[in-house]
C-alpha cells in the first residue's frame, strides 16, 4: 500500500462512484480501477461491492478506511515534524471550539500559549459540537474544545478540562420571585438550543430525574449569544453557562436566579485524534492546557443576584 493508492480508494469510499473518485483523483477512470485493483490483490480481499448503482465498500473496506485516513494523517504529520525539526516548516494547529468558550475560556489561554510557543501558528474554528465532531473525523481540525456530550469514540481520546456551571438568568425587567424548587421552574417560558445540545441535555435531564415535566420551550436558538439577548428582551428564561452571561450581566441587561438544588453543569473537554505518535505541537497544547484550563471558574462577583 502505498499513499497515492490510499488517497485513491477513500476517494472511492468517499463518492460510491468510480467517475467522481476519478475527478477529485484527477485519473482515468482506467487508471483508477488499475490502482484499486493492484490494492485488492495486494491484500488479497475484495474491498468493494460493484453494482450498476455504483460502489460499496466490503467489510473489508470498512476496516481498511480507518487505517487509510491514520496512516495519511501520519503521514502528512511526519513530513510537517521533519521539517519543522530542519527549519524548513512552521509549526501550525487548527483548534475547534463552541462561540462562547472560543471568547471566554480560550482567548487568554491561546494568547499564553503563543507567548510560551511563538514557533507554532493557531488557527481557530468556531462551530457547533456536531460539526467539531465532524471536523476532527476528516482531519480539518487538530483538537476541539467543546462539553462532552456523552458519547464513546475510540478513535479518539478526552480529557477533562472543568465543570462549568449553568446558570438561570431572566431579562433585568422581568418581575418574578425567585424559584423555591424545580416545579416552580417547570412553569417557567424557556428560550433553549435545541435537542442534542449539551446544555439542553442537562436541561432536559434535571426535570427528568426529579420526575418532573420539563418547561415549555418557547424558543430554540443555536446559538448562546442569541439565547441571551433573548432572554434580556424579556422573551423568556434561559439556563445557560455562566461563563458567557459576565458581558450581558454588566450592562444590567439580564440577572442570575439561583437554581433550586445542585447546580447544573456541564463537562468541558479536549477531544483529539487518538494517534501512536502525537505531534509535537499538539502534545505542547495538551499539556499546557491540562494545567491552564483545569481550574472550574467561579461565578463573576459582578453578576447581579434576583430577589
Amino acid at each position: 500500500m502505498n499513499p497515492r493508492q490510499l488517497k485513491t480508494f477513500l476517494a472511492v469510499a468517499k463518492h460510491g462512484n468510480i467517475t467522481r473518485a476519478a475527478s477529485e483523483a484527477n485519473l482515468a477512470q482506467s487508471s483508477l480501477s488499475d490502482q484499486m485493483q493492484a490494492l485488492e490483490e495486494e491484500l488479497g480481499v475484495p474491498l468493494f461491492e460493484r453494482s450498476r448503482q455504483g460502489v460499496t465498500l466490503t467489510p473489508a473496506g470498512d476496516a481498511l478506511k480507518a487505517y487509510a485516513e491514520e496512516i495519511l494523517a501520519l503521514n502528512d504529520e511526519a513530513k510537517t515534524a521533519i521539517r519543522a525539526a530542519a527549519g524548513l516548516e512552521k509549526q501550525a494547529l487548527t483548534i475547534g471550539t463552541l462561540e462562547t468558550i472560543a471568547a471566554e475560556k480560550l482567548a487568554a489561554f491561546l494568547s499564553r500559549f503563543r507567548e510560551t510557543h511563538p514557533d507554532i501558528g493557531l488557527t481557530l474554528k468556531i462551530g457547533g459540537s456536531g460539526e467539531l465532531q465532524r471536523r476532527l473525523e476528516d482531519g480539518s481540525i487538530d483538537i476541539a474544545f467543546t462539553f462532552d456530550r456523552g458519547e464513546q469514540d475510540g478513535r479518539f481520546q478526552t480529557r477533562l478540562v472543568s465543570r462549568e456551571p449553568l446558570t438561570l438568568i431572566a431579562g433585568r425587567n422581568t418581575r418574578v420571585m425567585p424559584p423555591a424548587n424545580l416545579a416552580d421552574v417547570s412553569r417557567l417560558p424557556f428560550i433553549a438550543t435545541e435537542t442534542g445540545c449539551v446544555y439542553r441535555r442537562v436541561f432536559d435531564t434535571a426535570f427528568a430525574e426529579a420526575d418532573i415535566a420539563a418547561p415549555d420551550i418557547v424558543t430554540q436558538a443555536d446559538s448562546v449569544q442569541t439565547i441571551i439577548r433573548l432572554v434580556a428582551s424579556g422573551a423568556g428564561y434561559g439556563l445557560v453557562p455562566r461563563l458567557a452571561v459576565t458581558p450581558a450581566a454588566e450592562s444590567s441587561d439580564v440577572v442570575e436566579l439561583p437554581w433550586p438544588g445542585d447546580t447544573p453543569a456541564a463537562s468541558l473537554i479536549m477531544l483529539w485524534r487518538r494517534r501512536r505518535v502525537q505531534p509535537p505541537a499538539l502534545s505542547s497544547l495538551i499539556a499546557m492546557a491540562s494545567e491552564d484550563l483545569r481550574s472550574v471558574r467561579p461565578a463573576d462577583a459582578r453578576l447581579r443576584h434576583a430577589g
